[in-house]
């Protein structure tokens, strides 16, 4: 037996007893004539001491130990003279009878420690070290909490965990597919799924009316802290259900995940906003709702004074900063300049000063007098103290966008954004479809398998684009904190509806029946009404533990260019597997 306890169990109960434990060694450190040693595994550290009138043999064997030697220990457990009230097993240390070196270990290229010395890059080649430190294996292990907690669940609400297939074929419609050559298939490729999205839907024509999947997907598209290109969902479905089933369904699910898992409540029931609203008074599909700062429309009763910046706009909007009306002008520059960048992409700022006195100072005060100002101040609801910023452009969207941008970026400066708190909601009647002028065609806002809203039906038969721009679809995204959690939608249960939303997505008889034949044909056979949604497994983790950033969260990432260091993924593949794949590389020099 290498060990009777964990390194994270032992207590002051435990005292007297004879231990035998085993881990990686933390550090040890020589005091006086003692050697304490701290010892590690997955669950804890516990500390070891090998007294001064120990043998000769095992002083010298406890001082040779290196940083990550691996070793097993036998000894006594005895109450610690100086205890350490931070660390669980603080009351108590091990009085070492006898070391076993399991396994000597090179100095590792950094410490392995909650703060460490090394940088990502470094980490990430190494990861199987960066894994012993304790913030991955707590976010590790909040993962797998989550886990047990989504399985539970959807268990006791009569779901089926099913496993749908990796290797399908490539539709493209959205982001771009990782393919794989087909060796008995020559010249023929699989997809790696992006969604189970057919399958699940097949599985409802099949009869398993609950379906639930902690499913691999794969996307090769850009990257950034909250993407990589494999990453896992909770994908669920159900039959004979209406928006409202599947909402009240994983509304439940996820107030049970941040009840059990970090034992916060969140609102019951959760607030709904249409995605019209959100976009109005966010500039976001995907609002941060734990503050104010909305936006205000300006348009009507900022115009015609003669300043062709605002006249010449089709939409003017604003927001007000709380306390920020004694901004130096170095500060309000610095803040024109941030959104100037192309992440940002405005023209410039316009502000407003209100004191706290109530009165008004502006950077357009050569147009605007001070009664002018005050109408804009009260459309904009400002109250004393605040500072009104302003945009304004041709696009009403695009501007709400970037004055939505602007508006976390500043509820991140004034501290608004408290990772420990978390308000959730429903964002609920998206337009059905997206109008591309560059390519003057509709595409789907979500998906082309999401259904109509019910009384928008006969919109989406009519052949005019002004009624097919109306159409919000049945669908619905859970948001918190400015993230987009997960999504779904009611589907198209329908051959014939089906056969028209890909009409207006301009793909026509052929292209629908080679991609899409075989769900179509499936409707034929009497698929029942249902719906589902995906929750991004990896955010839910990432933002449950308080982080932006997912990599934590995922045992084994890939850095921002989309490899994997630590093996050096992807590479090369040898002459032969290309000449079995009958496939020829022509690979055009950058």
């Amino acid at each position: 037996m290498y060990r009777t306890h964990t390194c994270g169990e032992l207590r002051i109960e435990n005292k007297g007893q004879k231990v035998t434990l085993a881990g990686w060694v933390q550090k040890a450190r020589k005091l006086g004539g003692m050697t304490f040693i701290d010892l590690r595994d997955r669950y804890g550290i516990t500390q070891l001491v090998v007294e001064a009138d120990a043998p000769a043999e095992l002083v010298e064997l406890a001082t040779s130990l290196g940083r990550e030697f691996v070793i097993q220990v036998k000894g006594e457990v005895v109450e610690r003279q100086s205890k350490n009230p931070k660390m669980p097993t603080g009351d108590i240390e091990i009085r070492v009878g006898s070391i076993n070196i399991l396994n000597k270990a090179a100095t590792p290229p950094f410490t392995i420690e909650d703060e460490s010395d090394g940088g990502e890059d470094l980490r990430m080649k190494y990861r199987y070290l960066d894994l012993r430190r304790g913030p991955l294996k707590r976010a590790l292990e909040l993962r797998h909490r989550v886990a047990h907690e989504v399985r539970n669940y959807l268990d006791a609400q009569g779901f089926m965990e099913i496993e749908t297939p990796y290797l399908i074929k490539s539709t493209p419609e959205g982001a771009r597919d990782f393919v794989v050559p087909s060796r008995m298939n020559p010249g023929q490729f699989y997809a790696l799924p992006q969604s189970p999205q057919t399958f699940k839907q097949l599985l409802m024509v099949a009869g398993y009316d609950r379906y639930f999947q902690i499913v691999r997907c794969f996307r090769d598209e850009d990257l950034r802290a909250d993407r990589q290109p494999e990453f896992t969902q909770i994908d669920c479905e159900m039959s004979f259900v209406e928006q409202e089933d599947v909402l009240n369904t994983f509304e439940g699910m996820m107030r049970a995940l941040f009840k059990n898992v970090l034992g916060v409540e969140v609102p019951n029931p959760l607030p709904r906003m249409s995605w019209y609203d959100a976009m109005d008074n966010y500039g976001s599909d995907k609002p941060d709702i734990r503050f104010g700062m909305t936006i205000h429309e300006l348009t009507d009763i900022a115009k015609g004074k003669g300043f062709g910046v605002l006249d010449g706009a089709a939409y003017i909007g604003g927001i007000c900063v709380p306390g920020a009306a004694e901004y130096t002008r170095k500060q309000i520059d610095e803040l024109t300049d941030w959104v100037k960048r192309p992440q940002v992409g405005a023209k410039g700022l316009i502000y407003i000063r209100v004191g706290a006195d109530g009165s008004l100072k502006s950077s357009i005060d050569k147009f605007y007098g001070a009664d002018d100002l005050a109408r804009i101040a009260a459309a904009a609801e400002a109250k004393p103290g605040e500072l009104i910023l302003i945009m304004s452009g041709e696009n009403k969207r695009k501007v709400q966008t970037m004055l939505g941008v602007l508006r976390l970026e500043l509820g991140g400066r004034l501290g608004y954004r408290n990772p420990k708190e978390f308000a959730p909601l429903w964002i609920v009647d998206f337009p059905l479809l997206e109008w591309d002028d560059e390519t003057q065609r509709f595409y789907a806002m979500h998906h082309p398998f999401t259904a109509p809203k019910p009384e928008h039906e006969a919109l989406f038969m009519s052949d005019r684009k002004e009624d097919l721009e109306k159409v919000c679809a049945n669908a619905y995204d859970f948001v918190l904190n400015g993230n987009e959690l997960g999504g779904g939608s009611i589907r198209i249960h329908n051959a014939d509806m089906q056969k028209r939303m890909f009409e207006v997505l301009g793909i026509g008889p052929d292209e629908a029946e080679y991609k899409f034949g075989f769900i179509i044909n499936a409707f034929r056979f009497g698929a029942p009404p249902h719906g589902g949604l995906a929750f991004g497994f990896d955010r839910v983790c990432a933002l449950m533990g308080g982080q932006d950033s997912i990599r934590d969260y995922i045992a084994f990432p890939k850095n921002n260019q989309g490899r994997d260091v630590m093996i050096d993924s992807p590479s090369k593949i040898d002459d032969i597997q290309l000449e079995e794949l009958q496939i020829a590389l022509d690979l055009k020099a950058e």
